[in-house]
């Protein structure tokens, strides 16, 4: 978590030193109108990416956690578990272990296809 904040700080910081930020404090914009109209624009990207890399991130380690038997335990229904149980039917029973896995596959592949669409949609200096 406290990663997580660091990168939107040093996003922030890195924005706030840029020429445009002081050229409108030049002009003498308030700090909220910098904030709401440059700064934020700008950071809100990152930032999205980095909470949908961080969401398939937390569901590949509950997965993993739950395939060692060390996250949500039986009966509740977890990817991890799914697979774990099934280990032991793979050879006579092997959509057992692909469709928890392939469902975990796709799932992590669409946040993250969903990070990088919002990505090109939300950042200003990919727009012409």
């Amino acid at each position: 978590m406290s990663r997580y904040i660091g990168k939107r700080i040093a996003s922030v910081l890195t924005i706030k030193d840029q020429e445009y930020i002081e050229a409108a404090s030049c002009i003498g914009a308030s700090d909220g109108r910098i904030i709401l109209r440059h700064i934020l624009p700008n950071c809100v990207a990152p930032i999205i990416v980095q909470a949908t890399l961080g969401m398939a991130g937390a569901i590949l380690s509950a997965a993993s956690l739950s395939f060692l038997g060390l996250g949500i335990q039986p009966p509740t229904p977890e990817w991890g578990s799914m697979l774990s149980a099934a280990r032991q039917y793979i050879m006579n029973y092997p959509h057992m272990c692909i469709f928890p896995g392939v469902a975990i596959m796709i799932t992590i592949f669409s946040l993250n296809m969903l990070g990088d669409g919002l990505r090109d949609a939300l950042d200003p200096r990919l727009k012409k």
